[in-house]
């Protein structure tokens, strides 16, 4: 049976680190700023948006909530932008997706201060990251970084296998994992004879959103197996990966919940202190 990778236990090692950090800039009178930008009443949002603020706010960080209306015009949300941009008072901006269809998120990411940018939006961020010049990912990949660094996993000279090619997970830990020295392939929607591209892989990253994905078959025994989907199956949250079927073959797993995405929360707070740095 795999060994388990506690997304849970990995963020409570760095709530640790980040609340004694902020206690330092506490007694320094700096407070750590996080701005949360929301459009609509989309539910998944409004709901990472509270648990996000309240994470920070017990943290000792600053949180200010720009909550929009649906309607709000793109000239307007931009306007919010650079209010954000300018002020001292914030290092880090977070804007909830997906925005309504009639705005445009690359604009809006394309508006956001690089050194603000926490979640790796800005092409400027993205570029910086592709050229092996930055680490400033966003969030949900270094989050698997994470996670591989607390257990000791290593990654130099290993093949590591990315299910799913996005541009908030699959692409940035392609550059992660290359700086790692891990050999790497990416699979896709296109991908032919899936089970076998993935079956080569000492490591399996699924980031695709495709309940259940992945099963024993395409796992070579021993591989360890991230899976960062979040896919609601009757009424219950599962991941890419089908745990049941993998966990007795792989060699170490994250569950769905409590894996990457327990982790995930913590690399928005560490990214809001690199403000201060």
């Amino acid at each position: 049976m795999a060994v388990l990778l506690d997304g849970k236990r990995v963020a409570a090692e760095r709530k640790a680190n980040i609340q004694a950090r902020v206690a330092s800039l506490t007694e320094q009178n700096r407070i750590p700023g996080l701005a949360i930008v929301i459009v609509g009443a989309d539910a998944a949002s409004r709901i990472y948006t509270d648990r996000m603020a309240k994470l920070a706010g017990d943290m000792g960080f600053a949180v200010f909530i720009k909550a929009l209306p649906a309607q709000v015009s793109q000239a307007d949300l931009l306007q919010v932008i650079t209010e954000l941009n300018a002020d001292p008072a914030v290092q880090g901006i977070l804007p909830m997706m997906p925005l309504p269809a009639h705005l445009d998120a690359d604009l809006l990411a394309a508006h956001i201060q690089p050194d603000k940018d926490i979640d790796g939006l800005n092409p400027l961020t993205i570029g910086l990251v592709a050229a092996g010049k930055s680490l400033a990912a966003p969030c949900t990949p270094r989050a698997v970084m994470a996670i591989l660094d607390h257990y000791h996993i290593e990654l130099s000279g290993r093949k590591a296998v990315i299910i799913g090619r996005s541009n908030v997970v699959g692409k940035p830990l392609i550059q992660l994992l290359l700086a790692r020295n891990a050999t790497v392939m990416v699979c896709h929607s296109k991908t032919q004879d899936l089970a076998a591209v993935v079956s080569q892989g000492d490591i399996v990253i699924a980031a695709v959103g495709k309940a259940n994905l992945v099963q024993m078959e395409m796992i070579k025994p021993g591989a360890v197996v991230i899976d960062v989907g979040i896919n609601e199956v009757d009424g219950k949250m599962v991941g890419d990966v089908d745990f049941t079927n993998v966990a007795p073959i792989a060699g170490f797993i994250t569950p769905v919940p409590g894996g990457v995405g327990s982790v995930t929360t913590t690399m928005v707070l560490e990214a809001v202190l690199q403000g201060f740095q």
